[in-house]
């Protein structure tokens, strides 16, 4: 019997497929094309980048720490992990090419959680409009995913943390708190709104945008990850200028106010610090079409806070740090 003949429903684990069988179960009938010169099955995948400068950046996620299988189905897994690594290379200002996936997981993981995890890594890298050229698989005491995205800058410089200069204005596009208001659902034993659940679950990544950005001349860029303002705490050092938000420019949709009310949380911290959305925040002389002007970039005080709320410094925790308290 092959590997292709265990089905889902049959109780099958990876340790009955082996490694061999496992990579096959994830990486078996993917397509490629331009720009993929060779794909899965060899010792390296080779994408053609004709303007030569590449971007790359990995990330991962462990159970446990960036999802659970109790709140996530496997295809949502297998979508997150995707959307957040891909949304780093559209902070570059490049265009996605190409992903590979690491996998790790006890070896009696169902091969029905396996093959769902890689159809939701198919459809994500097709929505992002990447290939997947290949990854490693290992066992593991719980499960976990590295992916690398690689991605072209057409020919254009990258657009980093360091180039925000005073008097331009910051912008952002994409969806602000959705994710934080979801993990609060989640962590309440709530499964409603359903959409603030299913940001959580899988971050809508504002694809395309980092594109856009860099081509309307962007001179920083970054992902939200850790929450808009730890993020733009990253920038604002790395530019060595400061960053004020006005607050009347930010939405606060009704699935997170409503979160707040049943909560007893505040939807504007949501918004503020909230992580995990990956939209892309940006700065510009002029933002272009798409993106929401939500403040200023000022010069950097010696002694003040590089990030304010309506010109007074924020009081809490500005964002998430895995290995310490909230930047």
């Amino acid at each position: 019997m092959t590997n292709r003949d265990l089905s889902r429903s049959d109780g099958a684990t990876l340790a009955d497929l082996g490694e061999f069988g496992v990579i096959d179960r994830v990486v078996g009938g993917v397509t490629t094309g331009e720009p993929v010169m060779i794909g899965p099955g060899d010792d390296a995948a080779v994408l053609a980048v004709p303007t030569g400068a590449v971007a790359c950046s990995t990330d991962a996620l462990v159970e446990g720490v960036h999802f659970r299988k109790d709140w996530s189905t496997a295809a949502e897994i297998g979508r997150k992990a995707i959307a957040v690594n891909v949304a780093d290379i559209e902070a570059m200002g490049a265009t996605p090419i190409g992903v590979t996936v690491a996998l790790s997981a006890p070896a009696d993981t169902p091969v029905a959680w396996l093959d769902e995890f890689a159809e939701g890594v198919r459809t994500e890298c097709a929505t992002a409009g990447v290939h997947l050229v290949g990854g490693d698989t290992t066992s593991g005491p719980v499960i976990s995913i590295a992916v690398t995205a690689l991605g072209d800058l057409v020919g254009r410089e990258p657009v980093t943390r360091a180039g925000a200069r005073p008097g331009q204005v910051v912008a952002v596009t994409g969806r602000l708190g959705w994710a934080a208001a979801g993990l609060r659902t989640l962590s309440r034993g709530f499964r409603s709104p359903r959409a603030v659940v299913d940001m959580q679950r899988c971050p809508q990544v504002p694809y395309g945008a980092g594109r856009v950005a860099a081509e309307a001349g962007a001179s920083s860029m970054i992902d939200i990850s850790d929450g808009l303002l730890a993020d733009l705490g990253h920038v604002a050092r790395a530019s060595g200028v400061s960053f004020d938000i006005d607050t009347s420019t930010l939405e606060i949709a009704e699935p997170l106010q409503a979160v707040a009310a049943a909560t007893g949380g505040d939807p504007l911290a949501f918004v503020l610090t909230g992580g995990e959305d990956h939209a892309l925040a940006a700065t510009f002389d002029t933002a272009p079409a798409g993106w929401t002007v939500i403040g200023r970039v000022g010069e950097a005080a010696s002694d003040g806070p590089l990030v304010t709320v309506d010109g007074a410094e924020f009081e809490g925790n500005a964002g998430f740090d895995h290995f310490g308290a909230a930047r």
